[in-house]
């Protein structure tokens, strides 16, 4: 009969816990500031937020080359590449154009009086279109280098990069004709970047 009732006595110590034992020791406070660390501070823990875990599909790993080549698209020499082509294009479409609504084309000035034929005028045509195409590739390609420098100097991609863009690239292509042509031309090709950003944007 002893033994069974220090055995429950035993058995309803266990019960109490750790805190029958020892009544005078109390469980520290709770510290939110510790919490909040947790939570919002620094010792958050970060989750990577997975389409397929939010519900959405699920995206492969990009693969070295993938990265390789994402890389390459965004660096200056590709986007000066790529502005070069444009420019190229869209220029000699522009001289096509210009010089089909000239009537001035074809004619040779020696002889105003004499009608061109059809294959001086297209002749013609050509040369000016070749000619706008070289000038608007130089221009895209020294506008985008430029700009991808600028923006890879600063860290920041705002308007103020296709402003000094402009200015870097009208300056340079003005100097040609002199300082005061420079000064024009760097003010030109801003102010111009800076209209067609704020309509972007």
């Amino acid at each position: 009969m002893a033994a069974s009732m220090d055995e429950a006595g035993v058995a309803a110590s266990d019960l109490k816990g750790p805190a029958s034992a020892a009544p005078g020791m109390e469980s520290p406070p709770i510290q939110y500031s510790l919490i909040l660390e947790h939570l919002i501070g620094d010792k958050r823990a970060v989750k990577e937020l997975s389409p397929g875990i939010m519900g959405g599909l699920p995206m492969p790993m990009k693969s070295d080359e993938q990265k390789m080549i994402e890389r390459g698209m965004e660096s200056c020499a590709f986007k000066a590449v790529l502005a070069c082509v444009g420019g190229f294009v869209l220029g000699g479409a522009f001289g096509v154009f210009t010089a089909g609504i000239d009537t001035n084309v074809g004619f040779d000035p020696k002889d105003p009086l004499r009608t061109p034929s059809a294959r001086e005028v297209l002749k013609d045509m050509g040369q000016r279109g070749m000619s706008y195409a070289k000038n608007f590739a130089v221009i895209g390609a020294m506008f985008s280098c430029t700009e991808c420098v600028i923006e890879s100097h600063r860290g920041v991609s705002d308007w103020k990069n296709a402003v000094y863009s402009g200015c870097v690239t009208g300056g340079a292509i003005g100097f040609r004709a002199g300082l005061k042509a420079g000064v024009l031309g760097c003010g030109g090709f801003a102010a111009f970047s800076a209209a067609i950003e704020y309509y972007l944007r």
